[in-house]
C-alpha cells in the first residue's frame, strides 16, 4: 500500500507589532517624500527625449519604504501608513491653498512672490489628487501582493516578493497618476502621454529593482531590531 507524500506547509508569516521607534520614523519619511514629490511633480521635465516630472527621483523612495513596512509589519499596518501619508498630503495641499489665498503685500516684490507661489503651488491640488489616488491604489496593491506572497513563502524568496509586488503596484500607480496629472505639467498629445506613462513606469520599477539588495538589507536590519518580530 502506498501513501501520498505531503509537502511540509510553509511556516506562517512573521510580522512585528508597532512598539519601537522604527515604524514612526519610516512613516514620517514616507509622508515627507510623498509631499515633496507632489510639489516636484508640478514641473514638467524633459531630459532629451525623456518626458517626466520634477518628482521622478523622489517617488520610488515612498514605495521602497512601503515594501519595508509591509514586509516587517504586515498589511494592516502598511494600510495605516498609506492612509496617514494620504491624509498628511491632503493637509499640505489645504495649507498651500490657504497660503495663496491670504492677502499679501501689494508692492512689486510682494506681487512677484505671490505670482511665484501661485505658479509653483497653484497646480499642486490636481497633482495631489493624481498622486493620492495613484499612491492609494498602487501602494495598497503593492502591499497586498507582498503580504500574500509572504503567506506562501514565509521568510524565503524576499527578492521575488519585492520585485513582483513592485511591478504591479508601480503600473497601477503610474497609469492613474499620469492620466490625471498630464494636463497640469503641459502634456497635450497622445505621443507625449504614452512617453510619460512608459518612462514613469519603467523608471520607477527599474529603480525599485535596482534597490532590491538595499531594500532587503534594510528589511533584515529592521527585523533583527524589532523585539516583537515573529514573537
Amino acid at each position: 500500500m502506498t501513501t501520498a507524500k505531503t509537502l511540509p506547509a510553509a511556516a506562517p508569516p512573521k510580522f512585528a507589532s508597532i512598539g519601537s521607534p522604527y515604524f514612526g520614523i519610516m512613516l514620517a519619511v514616507m509622508a515627507v517624500v510623498l509631499i515633496l514629490s507632489n510639489i516636484g511633480a508640478s514641473k514638467g521635465v524633459a531630459i532629451g527625449p525623456i518626458i517626466t516630472d520634477g518628482g521622478f527621483f523622489l517617488f520610488p523612495l515612498a514605495y521602497i519604504l512601503g515594501d519595508v513596512i509591509s514586509e516587517v509589519y504586515g498589511f494592516k499596518v502598511a494600510r495605516k501608513a498609506i492612509v496617514t501619508a494620504f491624509a498628511l498630503s491632503v493637509f499640505a495641499s489645504l495649507c498651500y491653498w490657504a497660503i495663496i489665498a491670504l492677502p499679501g503685500f501689494e508692492d512689486g516684490y510682494g506681487m512677484a512672490k505671490q505670482s511665484a507661489l501661485e505658479g509653483a503651488l497653484g497646480p499642486v491640488p490636481q497633482i495631489v489628487l493624481a498622486s493620492l489616488l495613484a499612491f492609494l491604489a498602487g501602494q495598497t496593491i503593492n502591499s497586498w501582493i507582498l503580504v500574500k506572497m509572504k503567506a506562501r513563502t514565509g521568510e524565503k524568496s524576499l527578492w521575488a516578493r519585492l520585485m513582483g509586488s513592485s511591478g504591479a503596484g508601480e503600473f497601477v500607480d503610474t497609469l492613474i497618476f499620469c492620466s490625471i496629472a498630464a494636463s497640469v505639467i503641459g502634456i497635450s498629445d497622445a505621443g507625449m502621454f504614452v512617453n510619460y506613462v512608459l518612462v514613469g513606469f519603467l523608471y520607477k520599477t527599474l529603480v525599485e529593482f535596482a534597490f532590491v539588495p538595499v531594500t532587503s538589507l534594510a528589511i533584515r536590519w529592521v527585523k533583527t531590531r524589532e523585539p516583537s518580530y515573529g514573537a
